[in-house]
């Protein structure tokens, strides 16, 4: 809900990394967030989430991936998708 609120627009969230095994003990938290909009600065974007997302969630380590209409495909978002869960 965070997500939607900063971005407004259509998204999708992916949690990846070792929070997604409850076997590991998983420090910090990997979000995949992908939109098909094009956003004007995804900089100012990502750091408006990252504070939202601190706010929300509370003082953790927190790596997001951002990926708009504009961003060139890289393995990571692939890996990110294939390994992790949907939110």
């Amino acid at each position: 809900s965070t997500v939607d609120r900063v971005l407004g627009i259509e998204n999708r969230v992916w949690l990846f990394g070792s929070r997604v095994d409850d076997a590991l003990r998983g420090g910090d938290i990997d979000l995949l967030i992908e939109t098909e909009a094009v956003l004007p600065n995804r900089a100012q974007t990502l750091c408006r989430l990252h504070g939202a997302l601190i706010y929300a969630l509370g003082e953790r380590k927190l790596d997001i991936l951002l990926k708009d209409a504009r961003t060139r495909d890289a393995p990571v978002f692939n890996i990110a998708k294939r390994t992790g869960v949907i939110l």
